[in-house]
């Protein structure tokens, strides 16, 4: 990234336009203050992360081994007969989201 320390309102107009953003006057004056210290930052930022060494990434497994596995739906029926309603192999619960696209 190449900042040279001048932005321009035609520049922020721009960018707000890009990013779809209305921006207000005061808000554009705002902005031409605030976005060169921005950029600075941003700068420094990078000249940093660019002399750090990279690291190499490492894979590991971060799951504990299963000491004791059982049988995948052993539990199944327990667990939906405990249900206070239930409808086939399922429990049913009170709808809370409509659905459709209609707002």
């Amino acid at each position: 990234m190449y900042y040279l320390g001048v932005i321009s309102k035609a520049d922020i107009k721009n960018l707000a336009l890009l990013a779809r953003l209305e921006v207000s006057d005061e808000e554009l004056a705002k902005l031409e203050r605030e976005i060169p210290a921005i950029l600075d930052f941003v700068q420094t930022i990078q000249k940093v992360a660019g002399s750090a060494p990279a690291l190499a990434p490492t894979l590991r497994n971060v799951m504990r081994p299963d000491e004791n596995p059982h049988e995948s739906g052993m539990h199944t029926e327990a667990l939906i007969s405990a249900a206070p309603s239930r409808e086939g192999n399922r429990i049913a619960v009170k709808q809370v989201i409509k659905r459709g696209t209609s707002h």
